[in-house]
């Protein structure tokens, strides 16, 4: 069995786009006749120009070689053009084709990829959601309304999730760290002390930071959410900064989380050895596929850490996700994101029961994937899956940040 055949398909998710402007599906299909599905998180440069590179990853280090090969191909990649060093954009690119590899070689035995993977350690995985706006609510007045968000974790945890995330201290900058405004500060922990009293023990808090604060300004915010004892405080800081991280992760009393932006063992392995983080969160469509992150979790447990795969994508992606954490001893729980296009692109194969996610018992993904609604959904637009903000933080008219989806008008 070889692989032969690729085909990139990027789809759009209906307005307001929750999980990202458009995902990059990859669909490989072997000599024999056996396709397989995957998810290509990678968001720094326009899916236009992603088609190339996926294409050239494909044509130069895997078409023609056995799907079992992943280590070696994983070599090849890591290795392309001299360099043995993490790249965000070939790496997203090989991850979703990675992906497809073991959709490919899970259907050709019949059975689900996590008994690949060392077999089932979990029959059902814990899931987390962002904090959505629930049809009653104001788009826009939603990302900075504390009793919104209070009404949208009650109703999360009425359909049995015990955890929920919520990022209400923006804005996300390319100026990289900054100094949050009081009233960034002042609008967080009233988010979390008006969750909490919705909540109350039913719930984990995640509090998402994406790593916009500088290490002063990370520990200010941290120490101040620190009654309610958020599960995590994540990516407080540019997460390039490692030693910087630790210095959060040392004075603040909240786990730490990070790893939806980095790729490859050679960045995760850092952050375990600095003490910079406890729980890590990659994004396999980005971080190197399944089998890699499989050999983050080992670290990861040398550390006594724990993983969160990370989903701000499609339902490929969370599939993935989903075989990986079944498989890891030290899985905390996994991202999910409902929506109906979610559901309907994988003809409704993964469901939330409860707050969890029972392990998947068809063979490969355990999905099927709808081609022809992936297809009458291309991404028109010029933007990039997620865009950061030009302008600095305002110190005199408050931030916002609308949950990473697009706003509706785009």
């Amino acid at each position: 069995m070889k692989l032969q055949d690729l085909d990139i398909i990027v789809t759009a998710p209906p307005a307001p786009g929750w999980g990202g402007r458009y995902w990059i599906l990859v669909k490989l299909t072997t000599d024999t006749g056996v396709t397989g599905w995957g998810e290509c998180y990678a968001s720094s440069v326009g899916p236009e120009a992603m088609r190339h590179v996926i294409a050239d990853v494909f044509e130069r280090h895997m078409q023609g070689e056995n799907p079992e090969n992943i280590e070696r191909m994983f070599r090849r990649v890591y290795s392309s053009g001299f360099t043995q060093r993490p790249d965000l954009t070939v790496m997203g690119a090989f991850s979703g084709l990675e992906i497809a590899c073991w959709d490919i070689l899970g259907k050709d035995r019949d059975r689900p990829v996590w008994t690949l993977l060392g077999g089932m350690m979990n029959d059902r995985v814990r899931a987390y959601t962002y904090l959505y706006p629930l049809p009653q609510h104001d788009m826009t007045a939603f990302w900075t309304s504390p009793d919104m968000a209070a009404e949208a974790a009650a109703d999360c945890v009425a359909r049995g999730y015990t955890a929920v995330k919520f990022d209400p201290a923006g804005p996300y900058t390319m100026r990289g760290g900054h100094m949050p405004a009081m009233s960034d500060i002042s609008q967080s922990v009233a988010f979390c002390h008006v969750i909490r009293e919705a909540v109350g023990d039913k719930a984990d808090l995640l509090f998402g930071t994406h790593g916009q604060f500088t290490t002063a300004g990370a520990i200010r915010l941290g120490q101040a959410l620190e009654p309610y004892s958020p599960l995590w405080f994540e990516e407080p800081v540019p997460p390039d900064n490692i030693a910087e991280m630790a210095k959060v992760a040392s004075a603040v009393r909240i786990p730490v989380a990070t790893g939806e932006r980095l790729t490859t063992k050679a960045e995760f392995a850092p952050v375990l050895r600095a003490g910079a983080a406890t729980i890590l969160q990659p994004a396999l469509g980005r971080a190197g596929g399944i089998w890699e992150m499989k050999k983050v979790a080992a670290m990861a447990e040398v550390y006594n850490a724990q993983m969160a795969p990370h989903l701000y994508a499609g339902p490929v992606e969370w599939a993935a996700n989903i075989q990986l954490a079944v498989s890891i001893p030290n899985l905390l729980l996994a991202e999910t994101i409902e929506t109906p296009f979610h559901d309907d692109l994988i003809k409704g194969a993964i469901r939330v029961e409860e707050g969890f996610i029972p392990a998947p018992t068809a063979p490969g993904l355990g999905i099927e994937v709808d081609e022809e609604l992936a297809r009458a959904h291309p991404y028109t637009g010029d933007g990039l899956h997620l865009q950061m903000q030009e302008d600095p933080c305002d110190y005199v008219n408050g931030n916002a940040f609308e949950g990473g989806a697009p706003s509706i008008k785009d």
